[in-house]
Order: structure tokens, then C-alpha cells, then sequence
């Protein structure tokens, strides 16, 4: 297993910087629990958790924390899964069962804040693979995390699809009070047939509808990003508008729609389930992303106006220009962002 690699470049090049953890500190663990069952985690501990976006990104944030490598959730089209790569690992069913955990997060990142090299910019959370995924139910990482942001009066924002976010609601409350939180729910559609079968690992998405529901209650906004859309499958006038509904009567503060990417390693995983369960479809896939990663953008704006109008009919709105955004768009699959090297 390449641990080493875990800093290597964005563009594929071998790595310039020190890894951010040696391979002698790896300890692999399986646990004989249904919820664990088929599992392996390997706890590490980290010599960075305060990572940078690469210059060429084009996300509105500059800096993210990730304590998790892999993801249980299974989301058959996360564009993270290259990432396994670079450490030797399988995109395909070994992303979704060979979590890295890293252990020491909550302790590193609050000697990182209190650095006084560090200048207090907004941090995003789950990103890259969801920091409540299942593993997040064992290790608990994510309090230490949010009370080393609370205590350092650091504005954060965290993007899952998971439910157990309400678990440090009142963690959530205090942070709120002195520093900007931005909390946003990933809810793609609402068709539970294709629910059960593109993301397996995850919560319902009416169980994650009442996370924002319940976060609305005790005062906390909390956008909806409607990622993916997945064409034809999900796309469809009227599936679009049950989506939005929903997502309104959650009370959601905001919608914003993400069109299916497919990424190198997440695109062959897709593919693979795409002529599975919808063989009808690859041709109609091969043609719609024969220039990339991305569908054209005739059809990313075609799904964004309507969207848009629909979120406007229900009274909700997407993120506007000039506001500030609270739904932190997913990082670009790279090996793992420059290390922040702090004194």
C-alpha cells in the first residue's frame, strides 16, 4: 500500500512534498459489527489535517479538512474514488470498504488554528468524502473537530449526506453563536428505487430532509445541494419538481443543482453500474460525456434554469452572486491537497 503518496501532485506527477504520515504508523482494523461488517479501517495519524485547495480549482473555498479517505456511503458515481489510487487501493469496491481514519484530527487541527501563522479563513468540510459517513459513529471525530473551530472562532461550513450531523447539533449551536457556519445536505433527487441503488451506503433522502428540517428548528440555516442530477435517470420535468418540493417544505434555506461529473476512476465504477442496471443508457452516457468529465454545458443550464424556476415557485432560492455561499461545492479528485506546513 503506497502511503507515501498521499501528497502527491494534482496533475499526476510523482510527489514533491513529505508524505503526511509514515507507513509504520498505520494500524489496520476490521470489526465484527453489522454496521462494520466487510470493513477495514486504517488509522493513521497525520502530520497535516489543514489541507489547500490547488491554485487552478475553481471552488469558492481555499482550505478544507478531510479525516476520512473512503466511504461507506457507496455513492457509485463519487468523483473521489481516483483517490484511492494513489495509495495503492481499488476505486471501485475498496473506496466504499477501506476507510482511512485519521485519528488524530480534532488534536492536530487545533494546534494548526492556534499557530500564529494561521489567519483564521473559512475552512469546508466533506468535500472530498463525507466526514459523517459510518465510520464518523465509531471514531467521533467531527466534536473535536467543530470545538476546535468554536474555540478558535473559525467560520467552517460541512456538506453531507449524512444523518448523524445531528448528533453535535448543540456543538453546531455554539459555533453558530461566535463564528459563520455554513451547513448544507446533499439531496439529489427523491426516487427511492434509485436511491437504493446509486447510493447504498447512504441515509434515505427524506431522512436527510429532516436533518435540515431539524436544523431549521433550532435556528440553524441549512442549504440543499442537489448534486448529482443524474441524466436520465433523475432529470426528468416532474422528477425535478417532487425534488424541489420536498426540499422546500424542509425549509431549506437555498437549492443548488450540480449536474452529474464523471471523473477518471469514478467514471469506469459508473459505467460498470450504469450497464448493469440500465444497459439501455451507455450509448445515450457515451455520447453525453464524449468530450469529458462534464455534460455539456448546454445541458448543465438547461437543468440549472430549471431548477431554478422551480425553486422559485416554492418560494426558495438558489445561492445568488454577491451573497455569501453556503453550500460549499465537492474539491477536484486530487491525491490530496498541499499539506499547510505550520510552525
Amino acid at each position: 500500500m503506497r502511503w507515501e503518496n498521499l501528497t502527491a501532485e494534482s496533475d499526476g506527477n510523482p510527489p514533491a512534498n513529505p508524505a503526511l504520515f509514515g507507513a509504520d504508523t498505520v494500524t489496520t482494523r476490521t470489526f465484527d459489527t453489522p454496521e462494520f461488517r466487510g470493513i477495514t479501517f486504517h488509522e493513521i495519524r497525520a502530520r497535516s489535517i489543514v489541507n489547500r485547495v490547488p491554485g487552478a480549482s475553481r471552488m469558492p473555498f481555499e482550505w478544507t479538512v478531510n479525516p476520512y479517505r473512503g466511504c461507506s456511503h457507496a455513492c457509485v458515481y463519487c468523483f473521489a474514488r481516483k483517490t484511492h489510487s494513489y495509495l495503492d487501493l481499488d476505486t471501485g469496491l475498496g473506496f466504499d470498504s477501506q476507510i482511512v481514519v485519521k485519528v488524530n484530527a480534532p488534536e492536530l487541527l487545533r494546534r494548526q488554528l492556534g499557530s500564529r501563522r494561521w489567519s483564521g479563513e473559512h475552512i469546508a468540510m466533506g468535500t472530498n468524502v463525507d466526514c459523517y459517513q459510518r465510520a464518523e459513529g465509531r471514531y467521533r471525530l467531527m466534536p473535536g473537530i467543530i470545538a476546535a473551530l468554536r474555540d478558535h472562532a473559525n467560520p467552517f461550513s460541512i456538506l453531507t449526506k449524512g444523518t448523524l450531523i445531528l448528533r453535535d447539533l448543540d456543538l453546531l449551536k455554539q459555533a453558530a453563536a461566535v463564528t459563520e457556519v455554513g451547513i448544507s445536505v446533499s439531496v439529489g433527487f427523491t426516487d427511492r428505487e434509485l436511491w437504493r441503488t446509486v447510493e447504498p451506503g447512504t441515509p434515505a433522502p427524506e431522512r436527510r430532509l429532516d436533518v435540515v428540517r431539524t436544523l431549521s428548528a433550532h435556528g440553524i440555516d441549512c442549504g440543499v445541494l442537489m448534486a448529482p442530477v443524474i441524466p436520465f435517470l433523475s432529470d426528468d420535468p416532474a422528477q425535478l419538481r417532487a425534488t424541489v418540493r420536498a426540499v422546500a417544505a424542509s425549509g431549506a434555506t437555498s437549492v443548488t443543482p450540480l449536474v452529474l461529473h464523471l471523473r477518471p476512476g469514478a467514471r469506469e465504477w459508473f459505467t460498470a453500474w450504469l450497464g448493469h442496471h440500465h444497459p439501455h443508457l451507455v450509448r445515450r452516457y457515451e455520447r453525453l460525456y464524449a468530450e469529458g468529465a462534464y455534460a455539456p454545458k448546454w445541458y448543465q443550464r438547461r437543468i440549472t434554469r430549471q431548477v431554478h424556476e422551480l425553486a422559485e415557485e416554492y418560494g426558495i432560492g438558489p445561492t445568488r452572486p454577491g451573497l455569501p455561499r453556503r453550500i460549499p461545492l465537492p474539491e477536484p479528485a486530487a491525491p490530496e491537497p498541499t499539506q499547510l506546513t505550520l510552525l
